[in-house]
């Protein structure tokens, strides 16, 4: 996990935020795919990449916050 340490805070928090609320209208494609995955609708290979792409980030900069937090 040293290569996630590397990358700078504000960069990282910097892409989670804008990949997370892309597009910005009509809705942020992270929160529509949310939706489908809890639908039970989330099956095209398109939708599933479409998630992984807007929520690595997020969940990027949540492993790195917690790592920083586990530190101290």
């Amino acid at each position: 996990m040293n290569w996630l340490d590397r990358i700078p805070l504000p960069v990282l928090a910097a892409a989670a935020i804008l990949l997370a609320l892309a597009p910005f209208a009509p809705e942020p494609h992270l929160w529509q795919k949310l939706k489908m995955l809890f639908a039970g609708e989330l099956v095209r290979p398109l939708d599933i990449f479409d998630l992984l792409l807007h929520g690595t980030p997020l969940v990027l900069l949540l492993i790195r916050l917690v790592r920083m937090l586990g530190r101290r």
